[in-house]
């Protein structure tokens, strides 16, 4: 992937950015110019809160190309609190068993290296396990 389109996509990744439909106030993630539950235009930018649990949930042995280092790991389908469910990577878990509903919260984490030793570090969401002192 080029370096505009990750440029691009950088509120996305980072920090959960969606969208909210002014006519039904469906949130949406990923952003999409037009609202999957009632079709009218949705462009109005929604901060989501990171927080959610894990819907349902795999663990990788045999990742794609350019993710082989990380292998083992969790992949999750994340229920946002806001309700809608994003697939992401799980990480810090520890020795803590992945369950079906525990909570998670989001975190920015390296996704991986483009090219060599100098090439482009992409970052972006992944999802933890929400500490104990946190939840209390």
């Amino acid at each position: 992937m080029e370096i505009p389109r990750h440029w691009r996509l950088r509120k996305q990744r980072y920090s959960l950015m969606g969208e909210i439909c002014p006519h039904c106030e469906a949130k949406i993630f990923p952003p999409r110019d037009i609202c999957p539950e009632c079709g009218h235009e949705a462009k109005t930018l929604y901060q989501f809160s990171g927080q959610g649990e894990v819907y349902s949930y795999t663990t990788v042995f045999d990742p794609p190309a350019g993710f082989e280092e990380n292998a083992p790991y969790t992949v999750a389908l994340v229920k946002l609190a806001e309700g809608p469910i994003i697939t992401a990577q799980l990480t810090d878990l520890g020795d803590a068993p992945v369950q079906i509903g525990m909570p998670v919260e989001m975190v920015t984490r390296r996704l991986r290296q483009d090219g060599d030793d100098r090439g482009l570090i992409v970052y972006g969401y992944k999802f933890r396990p929400v500490l104990q002192a946190q939840a209390a």
